[in-house]
């Protein structure tokens, strides 16, 4: 979403923040590719790159081509042809580096989805692409109130007006198939304009609307994450975390994406572990695996019959009893193997010193003298 202030500029650019659209401190910059080669010409004989990045509400962004006569740059204001009518957009890339985004999307120069641009927008575009973007959330609110007339099951999250404002569309999550044929028909006759209904996953609402995680930063899907990739129960599995939906669920109610970030360096370090299925033959009983540490390197083992007592090993003592157990031998006992008990440290006693007195701070109180009556009326009638 651009900032408030930017129609108020004379050559149609951004102006809010005063960096043209390439700020880094709202969502002007969400998603945004750094051009590193902006100051840099186009070499002589060769014409520029046709083709530029533009970017629409929420951080929705497609590939336009323009003519010759332009030459737009990132945080100008265009015009982007459509079928019925005009959007306004505002360039976030351009030059060399669009090919590059392009080709990573797999997207060639001749496909269809690259639009065309008319015309860098004009103030008078400008103020009315801001006045429809205005009336969205009324227009969301009432377009809530006529689908709950309609006892249609959906949640309309998000409804986007197009630049010319003769169309608007709805974004909705559903977890069935919704039959909004009527509620097209309502919503055309209350605001006069073209309906469009777009159906979107949780994780994708959740993206743009944006918000705070658990951890507390923004959601990595509003911010960084051009893809979703999937996240499975495994992953938790893997880094042994509790299989409690409430903490690894996102805002979006799936589980959270960054499940996956630590996954790989899990997997390999787990690779150095003995297989938690196989038990531990001792005299003294049937050792039975029940959790691991795999950044210190230990494994809890527990008799049968006896768990409540666990013992430590490391992996090199685990690996010595499953050897000697591949040859038919016992060891004697899971204790011989396991970690010197740590001896809990002495209690010191507290010291009151000068320094850790919470006393300190405040002024000495003088010591209390008893006074002779007799002595000081004496002294006062001498």
């Amino acid at each position: 979403m651009s900032c408030s202030n930017c129609s108020k500029s004379k050559t149609a650019t951004p102006r809010g923040c005063g960096n043209n659209g390439s700020c880094g401190s709202d969502s002007c910059n969400k998603l945004t590719v750094y051009d590193w080669l902006e100051n840099m010409h186009t070499p002589e004989g060769k014409q520029a790159y046709p083709y530029v990045e533009v970017r629409f509400k929420n951080s929705r962004k497609e590939y336009f081509k323009f003519n010759n006569s332009l030459s737009p740059r990132a945080g100008n204001l265009v015009i982007t042809k459509l079928e019925r009518g005009h959007d306004l957009g505002t360039v976030t890339l351009s030059g060399p580096l669009v090919s590059i985004q392009m080709k990573r999307k797999k997207i060639k120069p001749d496909s269809p989805q690259i639009g065309t641009i008319l015309r860098l927008a004009n103030q008078k575009e400008i103020d009315l692409w801001h006045h429809s973007r205005e009336k969205e959330a009324e227009v969301q609110k009432r377009a809530r109130e006529l689908a709950i007339a309609l006892k249609l099951d959906m949640k309309l999250s998000d409804v986007e007006f197009q630049g010319d404002g003769k169309k608007a569309t709805f974004y909705f999550t559903a977890d069935h198939r919704i039959d909004f044929r009527q509620l097209i028909k309502d919503l055309a006759r209350e605001f006069s304009i073209r309906i469009e209904m777009r159906q979107i996953g949780l994780r994708l609402e959740a993206s743009r609307l944006g918000g705070i995680g658990s951890c507390g930063r923004e959601l990595c899907c509003s911010t960084w994450l051009t893809d979703f990739r999937s996240v499975s129960t495994g992953a938790a599995r893997y880094q042994r975390l509790s299989l409690n939906p409430q903490k690894l669920a996102g805002q979006c109610g799936r589980l959270k994406c960054c499940l996956n970030y630590e996954l790989e360096a899990y997997r390999s370090a787990v690779k150095a572990f003995p297989k938690t299925e196989i038990k531990l033959l001792t005299e003294k009983g049937t050792g039975v695996f029940q959790k691991m540490d795999i950044f210190k390197g230990f494994l809890w083992y527990a008799y049968k019959d006896e768990w409540i007592t666990w013992h430590k090993l490391s992996i090199a003592s685990v690996k010595e009893i499953i050897a000697r157990n591949k040859e038919d031998k016992k060891v004697i006992s899971l204790e011989s193997y396991s970690e010197a008990p740590v001896k809990p440290q002495e209690e010191k006693l507290f010291e009151r010193t000068g320094q850790d007195d919470i006393n300190r701070f405040d002024r000495p109180k003088r010591p209390f003298r008893k006074t002779n009556k007799r002595k000081v009326e004496k002294n006062r009638k001498k």
